[in-house]
Order: C-alpha cells, then sequence, then structure tokens
C-alpha cells in the first residue's frame, strides 16, 4: 500500500511541475521583471527572450538543431554547389559532381584554397599531385572539355581536350568561354577554391 500511494505522490508532483514549468501567460520574475510566457519561451518587455527549463520535446528539439546548423557558416559552404578554379588571371565557376570524392574535395575547401601546380599530358589535360588521396569511385569516362577529375584517388584532371579512361568525377566548368586559352600549352598552377577571389 505504501508503493502505491509513493508512486502516486511522485506521479502528481511531476504533473505539477511540468505544468508550472509550461505554463503560458504573463508574469513577474523575482528581480521584478514582467514578462509573458509562451511555447516555451520568456519574452521580456525589453524585448529579449530566454528559453525556460521545459519538459524535453524530442521532436521539435531536432528541428531546431537542424535549422542551427543550417544557419551557420560551415552548413551554408557544405551545401554550396559551386567552387571556383583560378588559372592565372582567369577564374571560372564549376559544379561539384554528385559522389563522396567531390564531397572530399568540398570539405577540403572549406578549410580553405588549394593551389596545385599541373603538367601538360597528351595534349588534352593538366594534371597534378593533390597531395592526399580522396574517396575514389572511378568508372569508364568520356572526359571532355572543362571536366574536373580524380585520377589514382590523388591526382587531379582538368581537361581542355577529350579523353577516355576510368576516373572519379569531381566536377565541371560552366562556362568555357576562355578555359582552353587559359590552360595553354605548357605546366600551369590551378588555385581551387569555395569562394571567388574576385568578389
Amino acid at each position: 500500500m505504501k508503493k502505491i500511494v509513493y508512486v502516486l505522490l511522485t506521479v502528481l508532483l511531476m504533473l505539477l511541475f511540468v505544468a508550472c514549468v509550461s505554463e503560458d501567460g504573463p508574469f513577474v520574475s523575482d528581480s521584478g521583471t514582467s514578462g509573458f510566457r509562451e511555447n516555451g519561451y520568456t519574452s521580456f518587455d525589453n524585448g529579449t527572450s530566454e528559453v525556460e527549463s521545459a519538459a524535453p520535446d524530442l521532436e521539435s528539439a531536432a528541428s531546431q538543431t537542424v535549422s542551427v546548423s543550417e544557419g551557420t557558416e560551415e552548413g551554408s559552404v557544405m551545401e554550396q554547389n559551386l567552387f571556383y578554379v583560378t588559372v592565372g588571371e582567369d577564374t571560372f565557376t564549376a559544379a561539384f559532381a554528385d559522389n563522396s570524392g567531390a564531397e572530399a574535395l568540398k570539405e577540403l575547401l572549406a578549410n580553405g584554397p588549394i593551389t596545385i601546380e599541373m603538367n601538360d599530358y597528351g595534349g588534352f589535360e593538366k594534371v597534378g599531385a593533390l597531395g592526399q588521396s580522396l574517396p575514389a569511385d572511378d568508372t569508364p569516362t568520356n572526359a571532355r572539355a572543362g571536366d574536373i577529375v580524380l585520377y589514382q584517388g590523388n591526382q587531379i584532371v582538368v581537361f581542355y581536350g577529350s579523353n577516355s579512361w576510368s576516373y572519379t568525377r569531381l566536377g565541371k566548368i560552366n562556362d568555357l568561354t576562355g578555359w582552353e586559352d587559359a590552360l595553354g600549352s605548357g605546366n600551369i598552377t590551378v588555385t581551387f577554391s569555395l569562394s571567388d577571389p574576385q568578389a
């Protein structure tokens, strides 16, 4: 019998606590500041608000977490689908491919621009060592001018001609105007970045 009474008292106290904490409406705080409670937030007369301690609502907490992370600079960078390829004085925009290699490149670029010394190869591409490996998903590819691919997991290749080989697509230049001229006929330095260096 004592156990039943103890359980009932515990449940009753919990219900009273939740009702007091989540109660909406006007109030006066201990410091004498008046305000209004609504939906778990306390609004004060000076326009500020604070979150009250309330019983956890996992669904709303999850949605708040998502909206906060999406509002951060890193979140917006990772949602970005464009990156920039700078050769000398010329900057071109490119779109990321949809695969793990491209996502890994985007994460690298989120830490800052990457500059690669690239050598001409075969009269149709420039190739340079990235300095680390990215996830490779090599498939037979008919690469064309403007394609940016990963070769052997750790080399970036940019095309100004065409070639068929097994690559992992990383991205593609959006507008090829001036692309072949910018790449030229010799070795070049190429910088990849998430922000426009000319902005």
